[in-house]
């Protein structure tokens, strides 16, 4: 234990007096935090809107008024040509155009049924589906609001009866009733920023001893290897709990996330959690002989468990094959505890199979990192 506590407090003092370092560990997390929960998201604002209004009445101004009003659209053009329309789209200067029929209104009125037209620049599908479903919702709201506004009252039928009102399904959102899409996100993005500190300057920092020379010296020394590569994790542990904590409060004080799950939970699932990121680290050390070698490997590795993770598309939506691929990722799993904890609140007893999961794998790349490091000199 002596020697642990020596070669900890070298191991800090190392760290600290790295200006660099202390910048990756405490500026850029909070600069990624605040731009990311800000940047990262599939919300559309501000979608380009080109009008094609063929019918000139009041119900067809009033229903491209709700869809500007919405804060969704931005009227870029307008006129009756369609095919200028479609130029203007080919040209990219509009995202969605919106074609009005001519007896929009008359149709309405006489119940008969009618359609209006969306078209989508879809060259980026995400945001071309939600597009469409902002319109979609916004011109089913307003027709059938003018539609009950212009017809004239249902008479009652032969016989006594009624006419059938009708059937409109009422919608609910638990957890996030205002579908606030970057409480969504945050929690990934949290993750994100741990598994930087955690998997990328743990490589680097053993990297780093190998090309100063200095990591030859520690091997000729009866430092005990369990020793030294206890020493070169814990502080690194330590400080990305620094980091969760720096993300969160800003989350909080800055973003308002809520938080209705036990944050003791997360701090614990984020301790299983960095036995994986630390045990990757350590494992690119061992392959890596330079800085240069540590960093393109940990992008290489991040991205992928970036884009299987969940964080930005859902995983279900990937082909099976890619699902069973990404149950082996510990950032999908971090995450998808992260998102159940702050946002729906879920306790201990919710997410016990994503801890039993991190745990497993923490313990098993932690083991391999442990097993492939040798204490010689190279």
């Amino acid at each position: 234990m002596r020697t642990l506590r020596f070669l900890l407090r070298k191991e800090f003092l190392q760290l600290f007096r790295d200006r660099l370092v202390l910048v990756m560990l405490f500026v850029m997390p909070i600069a990624q935090l605040l731009l990311m929960a800000n940047a990262a998201t599939f919300e559309v604002r501000d979608a380009r809107l080109y009008i094609v209004d063929m019918d000139h009445s009041t119900t067809s101004r009033g229903l491209v008024e709700h869809l500007l009003a919405s804060g969704r659209f931005v009227a870029r053009g307008s006129s009756e040509s369609m095919s200028l329309a479609d130029a203007s789209m080919n040209r990219r200067e509009v995202d969605a155009i919106l074609g009005i029929p001519r007896g929009l209104e008359q149709d309405i009125v006489a119940g008969r049924p009618t359609a209006v037209q969306v078209v989508l620049n879809a060259e980026d599908g995400a945001a071309a589906g939600v597009t469409q479903s902002y319109a979609a919702q916004i011109v089913d709201t307003y027709v059938r609001d003018a539609g009950a506004r212009l017809r004239p009252p249902t008479r009652a039928l032969a016989g006594g009866g009624a006419a059938a009102a009708p059937i409109e399904m009422a919608r609910s959102a638990w957890y996030n009733p205002e579908l606030v899409y970057r409480d969504f996100m945050i929690p990934g993005v949290l993750v994100v920023l741990v598994t930087i500190v955690g998997t990328l300057l743990t490589a680097l920092n053993i990297v780093r001893e190998k090309e100063a020379g200095t990591l030859d010296q520690l091997n000729v020394t009866p430092i005990g290897k369990a020793t030294f590569i206890a020493a070169k994790l814990i502080p690194l542990w330590l400080l990305s709990f620094v980091v969760l904590s720096m993300g969160l409060g800003i989350a909080r004080i800055v973003f308002d996330l809520p938080m209705r799950g036990s944050i003791l939970v997360v701090f614990f699932a984020a301790a299983l959690y960095l036995l994986g990121a630390l045990g990757i680290g350590l494992w690119i050390s061992t392959m890596a002989e330079t800085q240069q070698q540590a960093l393109f490997v940990s992008y290489s590795i991040m991205l992928v468990y970036l884009l299987m993770s969940g964080l930005f598309t859902p995983v279900r939506s990937m082909p099976i094959w890619a699902q069973w691929i990404a149950q082996v990722s510990p950032v999908m799993h971090f995450t998808a505890l992260m998102r159940a904890v702050l946002i729906k609140g879920a306790v201990v007893a919710d997410v016990q199979r994503e801890l039993i999961l991190l745990a497993t794998i923490g313990a098993c790349v932690l083991a391999l990192g442990v097993w492939r490091y040798r204490k010689r000199a190279n």
